[in-house]
Formats: structure tokens, C-alpha cells, sequence
């Protein structure tokens, strides 16, 4: 019993709990020379609306393609909350320093911060 409990807390902890110390940012705002700008959104809505000079790993292939990006220092693109939570996590296991996050929704437009 235990063990389910703790199993249903970590993975609503990885998904729902917000990632500290990460910044929402404009994409404009950037100095795209010395940090790498990781598109996770899935390829249908980065083909859509691109961001130049990204690269796209969706989150589903970020876990195996994670050495695609080489920098260290990375800036996340995502489609909604849950999706910057678990990609800024993975990334941050995997010895990336995450900068900053935009939220990018189904219609290429940045999402607002909420209150």
C-alpha cells in the first residue's frame, strides 16, 4: 500500500508540481549565442508554427535524444505546464542547466503568465 501511494505521489509530483527556479521568457528576450533554444512540443505543432534556430526533440523523444542538443545551457519551448515540467526535469537529470521556458499553445501564440 505504501509503495502504490508513493508511486502515485512521485509521478503527480514530476507532472503537476511547478519547476522553481526557471524563468518564463520571451523569445526575443533570448541571446540565442550562448544558450540553446529545445522546441519538446510535439513535430506537428513546431511544424507549424517553427521557431527558427531550435531544436526540435519532442518530449516523448527526449529521454533517447538528449545528446542532439550539446549545450548546457538550454532554453525550453513547450506547449503547456505539464509539458515544461517534465521536459525542464529530464533535462535537469540529464546535467542540463535550464535558463528559461516559453509556453508556445496550439495556435503559435505565447501563452500569458498566469496570476
Amino acid at each position: 500500500m505504501i509503495l502504490l501511494i508513493s508511486l502515485i505521489v512521485g509521478v503527480v509530483y514530476v507532472r503537476y508540481v511547478p519547476v522553481t527556479g526557471v524563468q518564463s521568457t520571451i523569445l526575443t528576450d533570448l541571446h540565442t549565442q550562448s544558450i540553446k533554444v529545445v522546441d519538446i512540443r510535439e513535430y506537428n505543432q513546431s511544424y507549424n508554427y517553427p521557431i527558427p534556430k531550435s531544436i526540435n526533440i519532442p518530449i516523448a523523444y527526449l529521454k533517447r535524444n538528449y545528446q542532439e542538443i550539446g549545450s548546457k545551457k538550454v532554453h525550453v519551448i513547450a506547449s503547456d505546464h505539464l509539458e515544461k515540467n517534465m521536459g525542464i526535469r529530464l533535462l535537469r537529470k540529464r546535467g542540463f542547466k535550464v535558463m528559461s521556458y516559453t509556453i508556445i499553445n496550439g495556435n503559435g501564440k505565447r501563452q500569458q503568465k498566469s496570476a
